[in-house]
């Protein structure tokens, strides 16, 4: 357990992380698969993020799995204890359930893929700002009114009127599996009436954007190279609208992946 200064500065340096402190709060659940954990928080540079909790004996790591060393829980209960935001209410919410379920043509970028529309009942208006930190890569859209959500490659956007869409969907049973995972998780919440504090955005990374991007290095948006590009639109340098390429068809889903990616910027 950290007691010296130079593992207490080991514990304050893994804890100073974003991503590494979004890592600690999901593995409270108990040991979970890398891979897991990936689809949460998300791929980049994960390994590294892991090595350094690890070191500073936060965590234990197992073959392709991850969990809470001892001083790592007692770490966030004692954070907890020192007093946490308060809870938001959302006892007056009525359940939700999925009323319609409609596949779409394949996505533009991946005719393998699928785009979904369903709706959801009763509309949650507003209480979607509320319901965001129950979603580990959700973010609040006040300008469409809408909470957006990224696992993986899926994009899942529900809006204040009801209206839920999904890319990236391998077929409808998946479909109505996320559905399912979305009414319960937001039903529970719901039932308990109260949701977590809200959360600091994850940390996006340069490659994380260049992924998304055309990768062709055209210029058009006046810089040297999409890599470039992406670096800039982090630091709010441009915007995604530059990149002209985004807004021909077969870029659909990538820029709808961006759009995501910079609501965490």
């Amino acid at each position: 357990m950290p007691g010296n200064p130079n593992e207490i500065k080991l514990v304050n340096n893994a804890m100073a992380n974003a991503t590494r402190r979004k890592i600690m709060n999901f593995l409270e659940k108990g040991e979970t698969s890398t891979e897991e954990i990936g689809g949460e928080i998300g791929k980049t540079m994960l390994d590294f993020h892991l090595k350094v909790l690890q070191q500073a004996s936060l965590i234990e790591l197992g073959e392709g799995t991850a969990k809470l060393s001892e001083y790592g829980r007692n770490f966030l209960k004692g954070k907890a204890d020192k007093g946490e935001e308060k809870n938001a209410d959302i006892s007056k919410a009525k359940p939700v359930e999925i009323a319609e379920i409609r596949q779409l043509l394949p996505c533009i970028a991946n005719s393998s893929k699928f785009r979904v529309i369903a709706n959801m009942a009763p509309p949650l208006g507003g209480t979607l700002k509320v319901l965001e930190p129950l979603f580990p890569r959700g973010r609040y859209s006040d300008r469409i009114n809408a909470l957006i959500m990224q696992k993986g490659e899926i994009i899942t956007t529900i809006y204040g009127t009801g209206k839920v869409t999904m890319t990236m969907i391998k077929n409808e049973g998946e479909a109505g599996e996320a559905l399912e995972n979305l009414r319960n998780t937001i039903n529970e919440a719901i039932a308990k009436g109260v949701v977590p504090a809200p959360r600091e955005k994850v940390r996006v990374e340069p490659m994380e954007i260049y992924k998304y991007l055309p990768q062709t290095n055209c210029g058009k948006c006046s810089e040297q190279s999409c890599y470039t590009f992406a670096i800039k639109l982090m630091s709010g340098e441009v915007s995604l609208d530059k990149c002209t390429p985004l807004k021909e068809p077969g870029y659909v889903t990538n820029f709808e992946h961006l759009q995501v990616l910079s609501a965490y910027i």
